[in-house]
Parts: structure tokens; sequence; C-alpha cells
């Protein structure tokens, strides 16, 4: 028995388009101009974004907007400080919020507490006080008025930040400084 010719011959047979090399370039082309067309969307909506009081968008804003922003920055870190009071009732047991109002505050490193202290902001008790239970202190408000709001502060150790657990982040960044 003869077999019947399709007149194809295994040898013969064109390749297909995707082991093509010319598409392979073309498609590295193409991958690469997405991939630069991409990076400069970025930079242009980066360059545009409007950092007015209601758009707080980056650290160099909160930073100059710190009180005393030239000590804040290099004795300590800029911060959001909220302010926000808990009620709670027993009989019936409730639980109730204030309205929290966010203002700009520094917490200044332990190491440079001596900063507060030259200017008889607070005595050598409160720092001794804050020391001995690990804390270390922040601040609202100008140094060099009147009223500074200066408290000793807690660190939280347990404190994550979910925006870095998220699929696709980053990772999370190495802590440089301890206060």
């Amino acid at each position: 028995m003869k077999r019947k010719s399709t007149g194809r011959s295994a040898t013969t047979a064109k390749p297909s388009a995707f082991q093509s090399p010319m598409f392979n370039l073309l498609t590295m082309a193409i991958m690469g101009g997405v991939l630069i067309l991409g990076i400069g969307i970025g930079i242009a909506f980066s360059s545009t974004t409007t950092l007015a009081p209601s758009n707080v968008a980056s650290r160099e804003f909160i930073d100059t907007k710190a009180p005393n922003p030239e000590i804040c920055v290099q004795n300590g870190a800029s911060a959001m400080v909220m302010d926000a009071r808990l009620f709670v009732t027993l009989n019936p047991f409730n639980v109730y919020i204030s309205q929290p109002s966010m203002r700009p505050g520094c917490v200044i490193r332990q190491n440079n507490w001596a900063i507060l202290e030259q200017r008889k902001l607070i005595t050598s008790d409160q720092v001794r006080d804050c020391k001995n239970r690990l804390n270390t202190f922040g601040f609202t408000g100008n140094l060099d008025s009147d009223k500074p709001d200066i408290r000793c502060i807690y660190q939280n150790e347990a404190a994550q930040n979910f925006f870095t657990a998220q699929p696709g982040a980053v990772g999370t960044p190495q802590e440089t400084d301890r206060f």
C-alpha cells in the first residue's frame, strides 16, 4: 500500500511567524518604545503634581511645613501629628471619638535632646523620665514661640506600613535611624 502524498514535506515546512527573527526584533522594539513612553508619562505626571495644602504628596512638602524645619530635619524627622480624643462610657459601653485635627510636627532623636534643654524647653526631670521609658520627644509649634507643645512620645515597634505589604510593592525600606 502506498500512502497518498499531501504535497508537504517535513523538511520544507515554513517556519511560523513566532519563530522568525524579525518578529523578535519587532517585539523588542515595541516593548522598548512602550517602556520609554511609560517613563515619559511618569515624569510628566510627577512634575505637574501640585503641592497644595490639600495635597500632601511628598516627604519634602512635609519637611518644609514642619515647625523649625532646619532643626527638625537635622536633628530628627518631620511628622504629621494627629490629635483626637476618645470618650468611653461604661454603662452602656460605647466608644466615641472627636474629630481629629492634623498639624505639622517633629520627632527629635534621643541624642539631640540637648537642643531642647539648651533652650530651657524641657527640664532634666522630664529628660530622665522620658529616657527611663525608652521614649523620645516630639513637638508641634515653633520652638521660638512662647508655648511650643513638647511631649514625651512612644515609638510603636508594632506599627507597620501596610502600603509596602501590598502585592507588587518594592519591599520594606530599611530603617536607618532609631529615635
